[in-house]
């Protein structure tokens, strides 16, 4: 049977040991302009084994030389006394977010021979955003010398009439469990319960019924070359793995078809999954003069030429001041299109000028108090576009949407040995 997401052996802590509250930590990428969250959760993991101290907050990338030993030792000490080795196996998870949904996945390892990030790749699995190459090589120097990966990783499917996931779940009842605790800070409730072999099975056939020219001919109307994974968060962590298992490859040749760092550990959720929603990412703008700054966008966006028929708007925020800026002839079908374009030139002619891309309204506003700071927000896509879109376009403009709230992203649990 052809194989589309693999068993792997995972790891995990013995929870009837280790407080899996303070073992489970956010995806690294989140909270990047707020170090006081990193050390609230440095607070809560303190006496405990955590997978914060086997990753690296964006918050602090600026330290990554420093941390990169400290992070390597540490996971050569969770291996020998932390982590447990579930042999060939699969995870499906059920998490309940801060807005009490459940939202429904399945962890298990993808091959990364299926995924090029290459703006107009044809691959099993593609990006859904332009991926920023220069945010890869910092990456790449943690990941070389670490003994295991830990996913922050969500990847999409496209699964309407609902036939991977959803059996899984009703069949979970019988399942052993993996975890079920707690998050910290915000972040709800998981349960994981691990997958009998018989049912990865099914999980695979239920895929090939989604990998196929003419499934693609059927749900878009195009002759295409089969999309069935499409990057949802983590698309940087993946193509970092990417990037290493080529190195890999160049080093050893054949002999990395074998190599565990051929695979990357992730969770797939169905796009049509209810608890799953599409949130705009903001821009906060940081080393800018507000006034000059909001001028420049607003004759940009008049001055703009283009043939879209949509009116956006773009909100930008600076101390106690508010407005609106109305783009009538926008280029980009998407109104962070719009912005990203005009930040990009932006940044290029103002030294000192910087960029951060925040998830959610509280935390833009807050940022956007800052001296010489300005936020900049705006309405999303629908997730029901992105499949399509993918196809027919590429890469979105990167950073154009998340999946739920900061809170809300998958937290690091299950661990992988890549060494």
């Amino acid at each position: 049977m052809a194989r589309f997401l693999y068993p792997a052996d995972i790891y995990l802590p013995d929870f009837d040991k280790v407080d899996g509250r303070a073992w489970a930590t956010v995806a690294c990428d989140q909270f990047t302009s707020e170090p006081e969250y990193w050390e609230r959760a440095a607070e809560v993991a303190k006496n405990s084994p955590s997978a914060l101290n086997v990753i690296l907050p964006e918050a602090y990338l600026s330290e990554t030389e420093q941390r990169i030993d400290r992070i390597n030792q540490t996971m050569r000490e969770y291996l020998s006394d932390v982590l447990v080795c579930h042999k060939n196996t699969m995870i499906y998870l059920e998490r309940v977010q801060s807005d009490g949904k459940v939202r429904r996945g399945i962890v298990g390892a993808v091959d990364l021979e299926d995924y090029d990030y290459a703006k107009g790749s044809e691959s099993l699995i593609r990006a859904t955003e332009g991926t920023v190459l220069d945010r890869i090589p910092p990456r790449v120097r943690i990941r070389r010398n670490a003994e295991i990966e830990l996913p922050h990783i969500m990847i999409l499917i496209d699964d309407e009439q609902k036939t991977v996931i959803e059996p899984i779940c009703k069949k979970s009842a019988d399942y052993k469990t993996a975890y079920d605790f707690d998050l910290m800070l915000g972040g709800g409730h998981v349960t994981g319960k691990f997958i009998p072999e018989n049912d990865i099975d099914a999980i695979n056939a239920a895929l090939a019924g989604l990998a196929s020219r003419e499934m693609m001919l059927e749900k878009y109307g195009i002759n295409c070359a089969p999309l069935l994974f499409a990057m949802g968060d983590g698309n940087h962590s993946l193509a970092t793995a990417k990037a290493l298992y080529e190195e890999i490859k160049a080093e050893i040749g054949e002999a990395a078809k074998s190599h565990p760092a051929r695979y990357a550990l992730c969770e797939i959720v169905n796009l049509h999954d209810d608890a799953l929603e599409f949130e705009p990412i903001y821009r906060v703008m940081f080393g800018v003069q507000p006034e000059a700054f909001v001028h420049d966008l607003e004759e940009y966006a008049k001055n703009l030429c283009g043939a879209c028929d949509t009116v956006q708007r773009v909100e930008y925020i600076y101390g106690d001041v508010r407005g609106e800026i109305v783009i009538k002839s926008p280029e980009s079908q998407l109104t962070v299109g719009s912005v990203q374009q005009f930040i990009d030139e932006y940044l290029k002619t103002h030294k000192g000028a910087e960029v951060d891309y925040i998830h959610g309204l509280a935390s833009t506003y807050a940022l956007a108090q800052r001296e010489n700071a300005v936020g900049l927000t705006f309405g999303g896509m629908e997730k029901n576009q992105l499949f399509r879109t993918v196809i027919c376009d590429g890469a979105l403009p990167r950073k154009t949407f998340s999946m739920g709230h900061a809170e809300d992203k998958r937290y690091y649990i299950e661990c992988r040995r890549i060494k």
